[in-house]
């Protein structure tokens, strides 16, 4: 069966979790008459969210599927051309699904930070979806879009310019207002639990290239740190006065990024340098700041994995923010990020992209981003990139998420600095 063929254009999988329940809302009042359906675990609990949405989406049909019956997935990815997973973590429940649809020819998008499942996804799944035409995109919420599309816009840019190729190029997270998700501390939880226990996952956490997709022909470009401590004038005379420390999620954000651009054949540039910061803002205590978040970002794999390879599963359930709960509407509503990212190319001009959202990041912004994620795959086809396979969002979908921007309430624009 073809793409075109299949009963629904979206599935949205694990419909009855928080940002789940929230990308159903999104998409009830931004998917027009795109045929959607519903699935999880309860058919009695998609009943349920079914109920507290728009009179647009009481007709959508409910799916139960769960990722410990692989059939059940295999008829579900199926009957769809795109599925949206946000069941995590993923390195726990993500890969039978990936599976699936790489098996079916059938488009997916979640929302992991986790670049050890993405690995494992390339690793396993990359090949098979080439060839049966899937589109396996990761990270298309707050983890990675702000990233990698603010990086594609200015490559869109310079090449409109002709001004050449990226060089040094960083993301700064200018303002934030949001909680961490349940979901993502558990991704978190994850990963440094299996860095405790695998020398090799280790190694693959401390790579800046873990997601290339050609190891060997990667430039050595001394040692591409993923975030910086220092003054912001050394990244932009516009942020002269500001301090600057790692952002949390750096770890896997650049890694979407260095993978956009190889799967996009170098098109960045062969000389592109990638980093992630977080503004502390000017105060006397702000170098302080920076230092410290820098220093945690760099010893949290480390010193995470030594505690959790201690403490049972278990226990961490009991004490941790569960996947699935998150904040009240008014703390999701009041939320709001803008980053932006700063580039000088290889004629020496400069370029700044701006990003930014109204709504909690990890919530409201990125169900936001994923339901567009998930529209651009289902219905701006003639937009899609050629490529095949695991992707990244920019890779895949970057002009389609450009377009689609404006009209979901997405700010993005790109200025030439003097």
């Amino acid at each position: 069966m073809s793409a075109s063929d299949r009963e629904y254009d979206i599935v949205l999988y694990g419909a009855t979790g928080f940002v789940g329940k929230l990308t159903a809302l999104y998409l009830a009042s931004a998917a027009g008459n795109a045929r959607i359906a519903l699935a999880g675990r309860s058919a009695d609990r998609l009943l349920a969210v079914r109920e507290t949405l728009p009179e647009t989406a009481q007709s959508w049909p409910l799916i139960t599927a769960d990722a410990s019956d692989p059939s059940s997935l295999a008829a579900m990815a199926a009957s769809t051309r795109v599925v949206i997973s946000t069941v995590g973590p993923y390195l726990r429940y993500g890969l039978p699904l990936v599976a699936a649809c790489a098996a079916a020819g059938t488009d997916y998008t979640d929302l992991t930070g986790e670049p050890l499942f993405i690995r494992r996804a390339i690793d396993e799944y990359h090949k098979q979806a080439v060839d049966t035409g899937a589109r396996i995109v990761h990270s298309c919420g707050f983890d990675s879009i702000p990233s990698d599309l603010t990086v594609f816009a200015l490559y869109r840019q310079a090449e409109r310019d002709g001004a050449g190729e990226l060089g040094d190029t960083n993301f700064v997270v200018r303002r934030f207002a949001g909680g961490m998700s349940g979901g993502t501390i558990a991704s978190m939880t994850e990963l440094a639990r299996e860095a405790a226990e695998d020398p090799e996952s280790r190694r693959l956490l401390n790579d800046p290239y873990t997601l290339s997709p050609d190891r060997g022909a990667e430039p050595e470009l001394g040692g591409q740190p993923d975030a910086r401590w220092r003054r912001g004038r050394d990244i932009a005379p516009e942020l002269d006065g500001y301090w600057v420390g790692a952002f949390a999620m750096s770890v896997p954000n650049t890694r979407i990024v260095r993978r956009s651009n190889a799967l996009l054949e170098y098109a960045y540039g062969r000389r592109f340098e990638y980093a992630e910061q977080m503004s502390l803002g000017k105060s006397p205590l702000a170098p302080l700041a920076a230092a410290m978040t820098t220093g945690g970002n760099i010893a949290a794999i480390e010193l995470g994995s030594r505690f959790l390879n201690r403490v049972p599963r278990s226990a961490l359930e009991r004490i941790l923010p569960k996947p699935g709960t998150g904040p009240s509407e008014q703390t999701r509503e009041s939320g709001h990020y803008t980053v932006e990212t700063y580039t000088t190319t290889s004629s020496g001009a400069r370029y700044v992209a701006r990003m930014s959202q109204q709504g909690d990041p990890g919530y409201k912004a990125t169900s936001v981003l994923l339901g567009e994620s998930a529209l651009a795959l289902a219905l701006d086809r003639d937009k899609l990139s050629d490529l095949l396979g695991v992707l990244t969002p920019a890779s895949a979908m970057g002009d389609a998420l450009l377009a689609r921007f404006p009209a979901a309430g997405v700010s993005l624009d790109v200025t030439t600095l003097a």
